[in-house]
């Protein structure tokens, strides 16, 4: 069966049990006149008097209230208002801050991350790093390696000096620099000229193990990523922004991050760079954060709430969020118009903020929005004006 009619169905089946009360009292007081009879689960089935559906059930009244337009409002007694416990709230112009809440993970701070690669081929001796997120310090020593090439390299330098060719010590030098070897290791080979069969290679920087893709005795080559290290002093986060809400956010713009596993306690930042491009698979824009973590308390691949603040959107007619009624296809919001008067109009909403939203047409500031219950008075304007739409109305000779 067709969703749209199921829910049709049901909305008149809640809307007859709710508000025939009141059109009741309608009636009573001399102020409706019955159009039709309906059917509570069908509301093609209509008869000119009291009866039975061909479900079994008891045809409900349909009252004429008198009103002009596009028949989208529907009165409601005063004790049937009491009972769905509707409430109401003022469309106002008032100041709306940009506030984004998103989510984000932390990641490392690329500019303190080293990658450490070799520049000649040989093989991985004396290993001293064994596993991933092992902490080290600059200056120690990572691993040894042999490489037939370091050591001709090496013999080579060696010849020269002995030969006191000054233009082929300088190139030896060079060479030897070029692939990798400090200085300093080269001035001692310049002064004892003993070739050495492995070369040390030492960390560049503090930090930790953040890859690992070698073991004790492997065979590497130049384009072998040895292994990576990170400085977890600072450290990134990277914020995923809604498609809608990427114009909202700033370069410089403070941001405020929480993580569920430390509650209470929330680190400051602010935007420091917004992705060119969108995620395909997520449709939503990157925005990088730095923090400072001297505590090392913030972790990689943490999930974090973040809280970022965007500018103020000045004089602009705003409602409870929980008044609009979204549809898929349009936006509405129910008016009281007094009396037990209600009138289902479209809108169209803005931007979110918090409790509250921008409506940027169909409301004038000062009129009085529903915001509970909404939903069934809406649903009975909108079965009452479509069911004004199907009756045929007479047309003048």
């Amino acid at each position: 069966m067709n969703m749209n009619v199921i829910r049709k169905a049901v909305c008149i089946f809640l809307a007859t049990l709710l508000l025939a009360p009141a059109t009741t009292t309608a009636e009573e007081n001399g102020e409706g006149k019955i159009l039709y009879w309906v059917a509570p689960m069908d509301a093609n089935y209509r008869r000119d008097k009291p009866g039975k559906s061909p479900m079994g059930m008891d045809l409900v009244p349909v009252y004429a209230d008198g009103e002009e337009g596009d028949g989208s409002s529907v009165t409601i007694a005063p004790e049937v208002v009491q009972n769905l416990g509707v409430r109401t709230a003022v469309a106002e112009r008032s100041r709306l801050w940009r506030g984004i809440d998103t989510v984000g993970y932390v990641d490392y701070d690329e500019s303190k991350v080293s990658h450490i690669h070799l520049r000649t081929e040989g093989w991985i001796e004396d290993l001293v790093v064994q596993s991933e997120g092992e902490r080290v310090t600059k200056g120690q020593l990572l691993f040894n390696l042999y490489s037939p090439e370091l050591v001709n390299a090496q013999e080579e330098f060696v010849q020269a000096l002995k030969l006191g060719n000054q233009g082929l010590t300088r190139a030896s030098r060079s060479r030897l620099a070029a692939l990798g070897i400090p200085a300093s290791r080269i001035s001692r080979l310049e002064k004892d000229r003993k070739p050495s069969q492995t070369i040390p290679v030492y960390a560049p920087q503090d930090g930790v193990v953040a890859s690992l893709a070698v073991r004790d005795g492997m065979y590497v080559k130049p384009a072998t990523r040895v292994m990576s290290l990170a400085d977890l002093s600072s450290v990134w986060l990277l914020a995923e922004i809604f498609e809608r809400q990427a114009d909202w956010v700033r370069v410089g713009q403070n941001a405020e991050v929480s993580l569920n596993f430390l509650p209470g306690r929330n680190w400051e930042g602010t935007v420091e760079y917004i992705y060119p491009s969108l995620d395909p698979t997520t449709r939503t824009l990157k925005a990088r954060l730095r923090f400072a973590n001297p505590d090392e308390a913030l972790k990689p691949n943490m999930y974090a709430n973040v809280k970022i603040y965007g500018g103020p959107k000045e004089d602009v007619i705003v409602i409870p969020i929980e008044a609009l009624i979204r549809t898929g296809r349009e936006e509405r919001v129910v008016i009281a118009l007094g009396e037990g008067r209600f009138e289902s109009r479209t809108v169209s909403a803005g931007i979110e903020s918090g409790e509250w939203i921008e409506i940027l047409e169909g409301l004038e500031p000062g009129e009085d929005i529903v915001v509970s219950g909404q939903f069934l008075i809406d649903s009975e304007a909108s079965l009452k004006a479509s069911m004004r739409r199907m009756t045929p109305t007479d047309t003048p000779e």
